[in-house]
């Protein structure tokens, strides 16, 4: 499978620039690359990534978008004087033109092409493209906002074309509505694009009713267009990741896209003067690792808006950290959506209920009283602030929470403690240990333990077991792997020792029959147990979450539905030190839900997984390697419908849940049953 990052830059790009007063275009500086360069180079990420050389777009490539006529508007900027360049600009709206602007966007467009075309051929298995002028606004026949040539849908149409896709999806975290893809796209079934945006009721540039949750896409195309609308200023980590889990990550899996654009527009981080959001930088990797997960990881990120200088610098390295592979930090502050958030989540999804399977019995129809009326919205920081002292304070707050937040690359990613046997099935790169702990050190951390338990137990397993763990807890590696004869034992032990090292909060996610209740740690447990069997109603606590499925899970996408409506919003809100994986026997679980399973949980605790798998399900041993070391993504298994009894039995833990477990919420009203039809 192909490995590396590509990172597209040009310093040429810099050269398209404002040569007079416009309070509108202003903020489009060139210095919006430069210092994000710069800064990439800050955190050795340029000579990590692979150099992928710019060049122009063809007009063969540029009008698979964009009118002939449009073109030749383009390029005759080129031999404009300044006042001519000015009334030029004044035809269309929040645009500017320089005599070099129609070199410069041909790059950019070019430039997302080489990225393209170094994805799909697997030279590479994902990258960021940093160009400008931006694109996502850019119509058939018109510039639009600081855009020139839509180079993601350029890109797609090309993508398309070149290697004969169906199925390219397009997310656009770009603060304003990407209104010129959706106008190119929304009659087209092969690609499915998501935006969210601030809206404000239609009183946020563009302005346009085409932006509301229930404009969908016309024709072939209807449910393939999906909007996000925030009516309200201030979102942070957890309404983005709460729009992710409920609405897009469902859809982008049943969609099963073979490629992935990133329409990676910043102003929708905290500080930015356009966005008035709160997203902290680490947002952007984690909804980048989930991006990663689909398309088996051929991902393409490209720049769109973005303009405080250190907010969209700092977001782009933590995007093109992620796509690199680096441990994600935890995101800041309380999982809690608000609530204007989750009425903007609840009428997306009823609005495309009829369209996709995994919405199919979703709770609740469309929210008819908004929490945020039409004249009465968030103040937002510029009502109380000047942009000026936003900007010095979000300077400053970046300045201690960068600090805070970067995690190092250990020296080794995987450790593991397996028989010589299992050791020729891992990965390279895995740090196999055949190492042990002193016996004593094993014999006090069991002396807690009942006598019958300890009894007959395998010390030199357990040695093992605390070997690897440790090297987890020190930071020596990221994440270790544990075979052992005793699995139930064997995860209470390591959940017992990870306390006692002073881990608060471990997450304990048990597969299959690999369940004892000998650790009652109230807080600093949260265990989900997902199994045939019924397991003891331990419901008085809101940190033992118990899932019973009585079929065989190989069969559709059960399990996938559970991941992304329970398990994960769980644990995001949870917010782990560590994660431990209990793999026993009977889980019912196919090889690549589990590689799933354990991909997407590296987004948790700095990526710390410890996963024990008991010695009769060694078949699963390779693939959750894999997935610890980040090769060979696991087969998205094409979607079929899932028993409606199975969503029910989800949507009805949900909502018992949503009161402790806020980041569970997709309807305003948290008391709301699920459908029954």
């Amino acid at each position: 499978m192909a490995s590396g990052t590509a990172l597209i830059y040009d310093e040429e790009m810099t050269s398209h620039k404002l040569l007079w007063d416009d309070l509108e275009c202003e903020i489009e500086v060139p210095e919006r690359l430069s210092v994000s360069y710069d800064r990439l180079k800050h955190y050795n990420l340029v000579e990590r990534c692979v150099e992928i050389p710019v060049r122009e777009a063809t007009e063969e490539e540029i009008t698979l978008v964009h009118s002939q006529e449009y073109l030749e508007v383009i390029k005759s900027t080129e031999t404009m004087s300044i006042e001519e360049l000015q009334n030029a600009s004044k035809k269309y709206n929040a645009v500017f033109f320089h005599k070099t602007s129609y070199r410069c966007a041909k790059l950019a467009a070019g430039g997302v092409l080489q990225l393209v075309d170094s994805v799909m051929s697997g030279r590479v298995r994902n990258g960021m493209a940093l160009v400008r002028p931006p694109g996502h606004h850019s119509q058939r026949s018109e510039s639009n906002g600081f855009c020139l040539f839509n180079n993601v849908a350029i890109a797609a149409e090309y993508a398309k074309k070149k290697y004969n896709l169906q199925r390219i999806l397009i997310v656009d975290w770009d603060i304003h509505h990407g209104q010129g893809i959706q106008y190119i796209f929304e009659e087209d079934p092969s690609v499915l694009y998501f935006s969210w945006h601030r809206y404000q009721h239609q009183e946020f540039w563009p302005n346009l009713r085409e932006s509301e949750y229930d404009v969908i896409g016309k024709g072939k195309g209807t449910g393939f267009n999906i909007n996000v609308p925030w009516n309200k200023v201030g979102m942070g980590n957890a309404d983005y990741i709460a729009a992710f889990l409920h609405v897009f990550l469902p859809i982008a899996f049943e969609f099963n896209p073979e490629l992935v654009l990133i329409s990676s527009g910043y102003d929708s981080a905290i500080g930015d003067p356009e966005g008035c959001m709160c997203a902290t930088p680490e947002c952007f990797s984690h909804l980048t690792n989930f991006l990663m997960q689909l398309a088996n990881g051929k991902c393409c990120a490209v720049l769109e808006g973005g303009y405080h200088l250190r907010s969209l610098s700092e977001s782009i390295c933590m995007t093109v950290k992620a796509l690199l592979g680096d441990p994600l930090p935890q995101l800041h502050g309380d999982m809690t959506p608000c609530l204007s958030a989750v009425e903007s989540i609840q009428n997306v999804r009823a609005a495309h209920k009829p369209y996709w399977k995994c919405l199919a019995y979703s709770d609740g129809a469309t929210v008819q009283n908004a929490s945020t009326e039409r004249k009465v919205h968030g103040a937002g920081l510029t009502s109380v602030k000047t942009k000026k002292e936003v900007e010095m304070e979000t300077n400053i707050f970046l300045d201690s929470h960068m600090k805070s937040i970067l995690v190092p690359v250990p020296p080794a990613r995987t450790a593991a403690a397996v028989s010589e046997t299992q050791a020729l099935l891992l990965p390279n790169g895995v740090l196999v240990c055949k190492e042990t702990v002193e016996p004593g050190e094993t014999e006090a951390l069991l002396s807690g333990f009942h006598e019958q338990l300890v009894k007959g137990a395998n010390m030199s397993s357990f040695g093992h077991l605390l070997n690897v763990l440790n090297k987890v807890l020190q930071k020596q590696v990221r994440n270790g792997i544990m075979e052992t004869p005793e699995i139930s034992f064997s995860s209470v032990v390591a959940l017992k020792h990870s306390i006692n090292f002073g881990l608060n909060r471990l997450l304990h996610i048990v597969l299959g029959d690999a369940d004892r209740n000998y650790l009652n740690e109230e807080g600093n447990i949260l265990s989900i147990r997902i199994s045939e069997k019924e397991m003891l109603d331990l419901s008085t606590s809101k940190y033992v979450i118990s899932l019973n499925f009585n079929e065989d899970l190989e069969r559709d996408n059960s399990f996938l539905y559970a991941l992304l409506r329970l398990i994960l919003p769980l644990a995001y809100s949870y917010q782990p030190e560590l994660t431990i994986i209990a793999l026993g026997p009977n889980s019912k679980l196919s090889v690549s839900s589990i590689a799933l399973l354990t991909r997407l949980l590296q987004s948790l605790a700095n990526g710390r997984i410890l996963a024990v798998i008991q010695d009769t399900e060694l078949k699963y041993m390779e693939s959750i390697a894999e997935a610890l070391m980040n090769v060979n993504m696991p087969d998205i298994v094409p979607y079929s419908p899932i028993p409606k009894e199975v969503i029910l039995a989800i949507e009805e833990r949900s909502h018992k849940l949503q009161e402790e477990w806020k980041l569970l919420q997709s309807s305003a009203n948290p008391a709301l049953p699920p459908a029954s039809s």
